[in-house]
């Protein structure tokens, strides 16, 4: 009787309908408890990993993750540098739209802001980081949205076993910092891959190898805490995310907005009782083509904890019960880079690349204290000055394209541009409009210098003065992409539209209208006629001379040092020295200053050391995370 019963009740179970067993298996989620989440995160690396397919990486821990995790192919941090890909990751939005994408700063945010530890705090999670933050925020609000923020956070402080917890592991060893310190090489430097763009000479060839060696070093420490998380039982019951935090910490990937710079590895491992969590295409040991960026990740732990998403976050998770529509584009950002005032926008659809610069009449590799401490580029500006590069290595060293295209199947290292390649010109279209709609619809702060964005909004906070001002933002994203044409030509037409512009009431079209006219003057791919450059020159004298805005007058400045006779000249070097002292006009006003001194001193024959040697690094009221830049700037400026 009782094997007749079984018997039945084995054939019922195999005809149970699929309603029915979904419906089964959605009642078992259900009474499962929430999943801990656990974060690997490494800094200044790109997908250099042997589960990424390259044979000169030495990565076994993380090699067998990813043998039961879903890789991802193309995950971008969105910024190419420390604090800003980790202001993108707390907040759950772009830093642009926050006015922190630089690096470093110190924005406010409204004192209701949430974090998304802090909507996994509320929703049961001990949450903890452990330990880096770099976050670009004014306050520590951010800080304290952790349980514990320390070197020594862990889940096992945790006061209940059964409570869920939400832990950030973050190894240093990778840092770039740590690949110009003395070690003793493990990886053969004749072996290391080396980029198109990069000579190829042993200084580069060590510097690699001792970042491998570092990723080596990385890859043993996330086995150690998943070796932890073995040992308490916890394997079964956490889901793991293992990813770098921007690309590798040598020249040209750290800091640039290209592939370079923002393609970082990342492994997803999703335990099997939570597989109903999992991403739609979640596989042990599959690849995904479904684009992420650090604007997601938050948003997504979010969705696996169960808790609801604040209005205010603009990532898309990825997973979890808010599992969203996969993106077309992923999209990436560079401001200010330590003392280096530039503005670079990208995007990409997987396959292409496209670049933006905004201040293309800077060159891509101006002097920046921390980067030059790096061998690599040492070297490398060695043998570009001694004429030993070839076009792709001497790029670095020269002022930019208005735009860039690249083809990375055809192209991994980006050097081939294809913007004037008329087998591409839908595509350039495409990225094109797609990177101004985004700039448009997240209300990229970036098109209003830092230096007139803290002047306005005062002690407001920027995303909160950008919500609430009367100011048009697809009129001032237009307006910065079509003043900065200026630099591939002026026409008649366009002459008169920058004049409108610095006409305006608005400082921020003036500061728009000034550089369409500057970088008409100093563009080396067309030369103005008579008329137009006494027409730029006569716009331009009375703002430097009295505009209300010091970002305007020295935006202005620039014509002048530049194409002015010789007392709007002597007018424009007296301006700038000025501005360059932080008690006149403050830190960002300095910085600006110094870097247009620096810019054209060496074509003007400008001899500027007497009149920097008194001038103070710090004021009163140095801004909060970024003090110590026109100190770097000074010190420069007086030994070179």
């Amino acid at each position: 009787m009782i094997k007749s019963w079984i018997a039945a009740a084995w054939v019922g179970c195999c005809f149970l309908s699929p309603a029915l067993l979904t419906t089964v298996e959605a009642a078992d989620s259900d009474a499962l408890p929430p999943p801990n989440i656990l974060w690997l995160t490494s800094e200044d690396n790109g997908p250099q990993l042997g589960c990424y397919g390259d044979e000169y990486a030495d990565t076994p821990h993380l090699d067998k993750l990813a043998s039961r995790s879903l890789r991802y192919k193309k995950c971008w941090s969105n910024a190419p540098v420390c604090a800003p890909a980790r202001t993108t990751l707390i907040s759950g939005m772009y830093a642009t739209s926050l006015g922190g994408e630089h690096m470093r700063s110190g924005v406010r945010v409204p004192k209701d802001f949430k974090f998304y530890p802090n909507v996994l705090r509320e929703a049961g999670y001990f949450c903890t980081n452990n330990s880096k933050t770099d976050y670009n925020f004014a306050d520590s609000a951010a800080i304290k949205s952790w349980h514990e923020c320390n070197k020594k956070a862990h889940f096992r402080h945790r006061e209940r076993e059964d409570q869920p917890f939400f832990s950030v592991f973050n190894f240093t060893i990778s840092h770039e910092s740590q690949i110009r310190n003395k070690h003793t090489l493990v990886h053969d430097p004749d072996k290391a891959p080396v980029p198109a763009y990069q000579p190829n000479v042993h200084t580069v060839r060590r510097d690699w190898a001792q970042y491998y060696d570092r990723l080596t070093d990385m890859d043993a420490m996330c086995g150690k805490v998943l070796k932890q998380l073995e040992e308490d039982g916890l394997t079964d019951s956490t889901i793991v995310f293992y990813y770098g935090d921007h690309g590798s910490g040598m020249p040209r990937s750290k800091r640039w907005p290209y592939n370079s710079g923002l393609h970082v590895p990342f492994l997803l491992h999703v335990p099997e009782k939570y597989k109903h969590l999992a991403p739609t295409d979640y596989n042990s040991g599959g690849v995904s083509d479904r684009m992420v960026s650090f604007v997601d990740m938050g948003p997504t732990a979010i969705s696996l904890a169960g808790a609801e998403l604040p209005s205010e976050m603009q990532g898309v998770p990825f997973a979890g019960q808010l599992n969203g529509e996969s993106k077309d584009y992923l999209f990436g950002y560079r401001g200010r880079m330590d003392e280096r005032v530039d503005m670079v926008r990208s995007c990409t659809d997987g396959r292409y690349v496209y670049i933006r610069h905004f201040h293309p009449e800077r060159i891509y590799f101006a002097y920046i204290d921390y980067m030059f401490q790096t061998p690599t580029t040492q070297i490398w500006k060695k043998m570009f000055d001694a004429g030993e590069l070839n076009e792709a290595q001497s790029k670095v060293w020269q002022v930019k394209p208005l735009e860039e295209l690249f083809d990375l199947q055809a192209d991994p290292d980006e050097v081939n541009n294809l913007v004037s390649d008329p087998a591409h010109p839908d595509k350039l279209n495409a990225m094109r409009t797609e990177l101004r709609n985004w700039m448009k619809s997240t209300t990229d702060l970036g098109v209003v210098p830092e230096a007139e964005m803290h002047r306005l909004a005062g002690k407001t906070p920027p995303r909160k003065w950008a919500m609430s001002s009367d100011l048009n933002w697809d009129h001032l994203v237009d307006m910065a992409w079509d003043t900065t044409t200026a630099w591939d030509g002026l026409t008649d037409q366009k002459l008169q539209d920058l004049r409108e512009l610095c006409n305006s009431q608005s400082s921020i079209d003036r500061y728009w209208g000034t550089r369409g006219l500057t970088l008409a003057i100093l563009s080396p791919n067309a030369t103005l006629d008579t008329d137009a450059h006494a027409a730029a020159l006569r716009l331009l004298d009375p703002i430097a001379a009295k505009d209300e805005s010091p970002i305007v007058r020295a935006a202005a400045c620039e014509g002048l040092l530049v194409a002015g006779n010789d007392s709007q000249r002597e007018h424009a070097k007296e301006t700038l020295l000025q501005f360059a002292n932080v008690d006149n006009e403050g830190h960002f006003v300095a910085m600006t200053a110094l870097n247009l001194i620096d810019n054209h001193r060496r074509e003007l024959d400008w001899d500027v050391k007497s009149a920097l040697q008194k001038v103070p690094t710090k004021g009163d009221n140095p801004p909060i995370r970024a003090d110590k830049y026109v100190q770097s700037l000074l010190k420069y400026l007086l030994a070179n």
